[in-house]
């Protein structure tokens, strides 16, 4: 088989089962596994896939910038929110994530809710100014371009001197082995430094992350109250979560 065309059989693997597992590839087509691997660095260098130990998975779509990112699944990144924001509490205390799901969130938040909102994002506290019983705390550090939010060990050390009832959390990428990921290691840290001063965790991801993977893992399962998507309840990610114990609040 010509390399064109095992790309092609690659990506149609990737499309039909989720996933690709290099050891069944490679005896299906008689090559080695080398081959295989081989061939996934190149699909990888062009976006076409996130690679794992063993294989590959769907690359998220979540990775372009974050004004790219707006134009992604707005519909659905507003089912989720509408979800999301039900869950805060009158004279709660908030912690929300950046990205453009959590900035659906703080407009999804009731204009007159007397709440406390700590963040890392000054898109989000844009969005809440004129919310005016919403008290703000903005954590500092340097601000990461691509999600609009504030990264790094000052950051993180920030985080470590809050805590909150409830942490809404965004992620790139959810997928029942490779868990919870994202696309940047210091993002990745400052996220699970906000979960960590939170009694619940509640993750957004609206349906095209669902199934896919980035670099970087944020979380592991166990370590979330639940997930809060507008897949469809029978997608087979979700049923497969679902036998993991994840709680699904559901969004369509």
């Amino acid at each position: 088989m010509l390399a064109a065309e095992r790309r092609e059989h690659l990506l149609g693997l990737l499309a039909r089962q989720g996933k690709i597992v290099a050891k069944d590839v490679a005896a299906e087509l008689g090559i080695s596994e080398d081959s295989v691997r081989r061939d996934l660095r190149d699909l990888a260098a062009e976006g076409l896939c996130q690679r794992v130990y063993g294989g590959a998975l769907p690359v998220s779509p979540a990775v372009v910038d974050y004004a790219a990112r707006q134009s992604v699944a707005p519909e659905g990144k507003r089912r989720v929110a509408s979800v999301a924001a039900a869950l805060v509490r009158p004279g709660g205390t908030l912690i929300l994530d950046g990205g453009t799901t959590a900035l659906a969130v703080a407009h999804a938040l009731p204009q007159d809710l007397a709440c406390t909102v700590i963040t890392h994002s000054p898109t989000i506290v844009a969005a809440l100014l004129e919310h005016p019983q919403a008290e703000l705390f903005l954590l500092g550090g340097r601000i990461f371009k691509h999600s609009a939010v504030a990264c790094g060990a000052a950051a993180v050390e920030a985080a470590q001197n809050i805590s909150a009832d409830l942490c809404l959390l965004g992620v790139t990428g959810v997928h029942p082995e490779a868990g919870l990921t994202t696309a940047d290691a210091d993002e990745a840290a400052m996220k699970r430094a906000l979960a960590a001063r939170a009694a619940d965790t509640y993750i957004l991801a609206s349906s095209e992350k669902i199934g896919t993977a980035s670099r970087f893992r944020v979380l592991p399962w166990e370590k979330v109250s639940g997930l809060i998507t507008d897949a469809d309840p029978h997608n087979a990610v979700v049923e497969q979560l679902k036998a993991l114990g994840v709680e699904i609040l559901a969004a369509g």
